[in-house]
């Protein structure tokens, strides 16, 4: 079993993916309006981001060689599809999730009680906690000082799947009118993410000749 080389393309294909992502939430962190995802969706992006990682590292160190030689380049695409296979599996069994970025819990709570106001009569708070029985939800609110966001997690296994796409599509719709100040968090990443993209290019164009000869070897050419 050969150690793979971490050479100029294997670092692109590490880092490509995360400095996508980073670059995204950057922006998403210097807007002013909040964002609004669901936590399915939040996790699966942030598995697309680490699938580099993925590729680079362990894919390659346990390469089936006898399906390398079989299929050649196209084993690539069959180990892509089962990663990616096993994230969506990930994605389905997690609870139910909303996550808000760029807000805070002092400027989300308000937005919040109006729409659990509307949706059910019957809700009660209990310190962070909130049940909303007639919507069948069940959930705590956990802030992220840090990364200036909030998340709405779900509190035991019996949810309502209709009753939680109803609060992501009410909520969101209340978030709409909301505005605030850039969190300065998303300079930081934007910097980070810029600079690690400009590494990679700038070792990658050093060595033209070594990057097609790595993507050979990765094809089986």
């Amino acid at each position: 079993m050969d150690i793979p080389r971490f050479d100029p393309l294997h670092q692109c294909i590490a880092f490509g993916p995360l400095v996508v992502y980073l670059l995204i939430l950057g922006m998403i962190n210097l807007g002013r309006r909040p964002f609004l995802t669901t936590g399915a969706r939040d996790t699966a992006v942030l598995g697309i981001a680490i699938s580099g990682f993925i590729a680079a590292g362990p894919m390659e160190l346990f390469l089936p060689e006898g399906a390398a030689n079989l299929f050649g380049g196209w084993i690539w695409a069959l180990l892509l599809t089962f990663y990616l296979l096993c994230l969506l599996l990930v994605v389905l069994l997690m609870r139910p999730r909303l996550v808000i970025y760029n807000v805070t819990f002092e400027q989300l709570r308000p937005a919040l009680a109006d729409v659990v106001s509307r949706l059910d009569d019957h809700a009660r708070w209990a310190g962070e906690s909130l049940s909303m029985p007639t919507l069948g939800l069940q959930l705590t609110v956990e802030p992220m000082a840090v990364m200036k966001s909030v998340q709405l997690v779900s509190a035991g296994p019996y949810q309502n799947i209709a009753g939680w796409r109803r609060l992501e599509e009410e909520l969101a719709a209340e978030l709409k009118q909301s505005r605030g100040l850039p969190n300065p968090y998303g300079v930081f990443l934007l910097s980070f993410a810029l600079c690690l993209g400009g590494a990679v290019l700038f070792w990658m164009s050093r060595d033209p000749a070594g990057v097609t000869q790595a993507l050979n070897d990765m094809l089986r050419r």
